[in-house]
């Protein structure tokens, strides 16, 4: 015991609590008003530093609707996020929440604005627009985040902790598990589920939090080619299971994205990485995550509505002494981490700091995404190339 005490202590810091001056309020803007955005109105409301001084929708009345509901008094409403953008002077960041498709030009006008960025997850929906993205960010020198929470968890930290200690040795593959039995996200409107909308289904939607995790873990290596494959036959179904639930069978013929995906994927430095994720399956998962080392292995658990986060504790695999041994690493209760998410955000901007999941890193892994469905759609294996900013 007292060994293993030793191994776990080696994997934890001290965290300082974070005095927050509430003098000087970090003004903010919400674009784009649907249910996502409540969790990032509730964030901000909740940081004695922060104003949210405008929002916008292109709905008529729901981002006055908005408003009301959250108690954001005296904040601004606008029909577009240019008319947002071309009023609000005094903006230092906005949260970008709209569907999909729009992430990539909303994202460039407020660059291009001079606004500081948090774009909600996916980043983008192809490869190509994540470039623009990115150079409408190098233009203007600001912040651009993209709204990975489960990076604020000590737990997600702790899989990127034991890869580095060096526990596991070299690291040759990793497996993506998670996914969902009956979980394609429809209660909300369609806008998940049509293609001009949200572009991508499941890939977008939690397959990147599933590359975030690997990917991060082993140091974000490039992509360099990818065998990727697509389906949809749950979500065009109008006797899916939660379409009969919800009493909306004629979602099927809006469903234009996928709800499943596999993909091998070969990563510079020999890594290889088995990537699954699903919307909708006959299966309760896909299996736990795994990250396989000379040295060791790594089990990270799934759970049963998976949202990019796991709530049981990692287990290593060793050999010690000619015999194979593991032992668990406990998981640790992290609280809000939406909130953190957004205080992550809103201390960058007030310290001029670099964001905390930065662009320079999750362009690897939209174009993942965007080679699984460009692989699926012609049928055999693609290379990946990322263009220079």
């Amino acid at each position: 015991m007292a060994n293993d005490a030793a191994i776990l202590d080696a994997f934890k810091d001290v965290k300082e609590e974070k005095v927050v001056d509430a003098s000087k309020k970090v003004k903010v803007g919400i674009i784009g008003t649907g249910w996502i955005a409540d969790a990032h109105a509730g964030s901000y409301k909740a940081q004695p530093d922060v104003e949210i001084v405008a929002l916008a929708d292109i709905v008529p009345g729901k981002a006055a609707a908005f408003a009301k509901k959250h108690g954001i008094e005296g904040a601004r409403i606008y029909n577009s996020d240019e008319e947002l953008l071309a009023n609000e002077k005094d903006l230092d960041g906005v949260s970008i929440c709209t569907y999909n498709c729009q992430h990539a030009p909303c994202a460039i006008r407020a660059l291009e604005a001079g606004v500081n960025v948090m774009l909600e997850k996916p980043f983008t929906v192809t490869l190509d627009e994540a470039i623009e993205v990115m150079k409408a960010e190098k233009k203007s020198g600001k912040i651009l985040t993209i709204g990975f929470q489960p990076r604020m968890s000590d737990n997600m930290q702790m899989i990127k902790k034991v890869v580095e200690s060096g526990e596991l040795g070299d690291v040759y593959y990793i497996q993506a598990g998670g996914g969902r039995r009956s979980g394609i996200p429809f209660p909300f409107g369609t806008t998940f589920i049509e293609k001009n909308t949200g572009g991508i289904g499941a890939l977008g939607d939690i397959g990147c939090y599933s590359l975030d995790m690997l990917l991060g873990a082993v140091g974000y290596p490039k992509p360099l080619t990818c065998t990727g494959y697509v389906s949809d036959f749950f979500g065009k179904d109008p006797n899916y299971i939660g379409y009969q639930n919800a009493k909306h069978p004629e979602y099927a013929e809006k469903f234009g994205v996928d709800d499943f995906a596999a993909a091998f994927v070969r990563l510079e430095g020999g890594i290889i990485l088995d990537f699954r994720i699903s919307w909708a399956m006959h299966m309760d998962t896909c299996g736990d995550a795994l990250i396989l080392g000379t040295k060791g292995g790594l089990r990270i658990p799934s759970t049963e509505c998976w949202n990019g986060e796991f709530t049981k504790p990692l287990t290593v695999y060793k050999s010690v002494a000619g015999k194979n041994v593991q032992y668990e690493i406990p998981y640790a209760p992290c609280g809000d981490l939406f909130g953190k998410k957004i205080r992550s955000f809103v201390d960058s901007i007030k310290e001029g700091g670099k964001p905390t999941v930065p662009s320079s890193e999750i362009v690897y892994n939209q174009a993942i995404l965007d080679a699984i469905s460009k692989s699926a759609a012609i049928g055999r294996e693609i290379e990946i190339e990322i263009p220079e900013i």
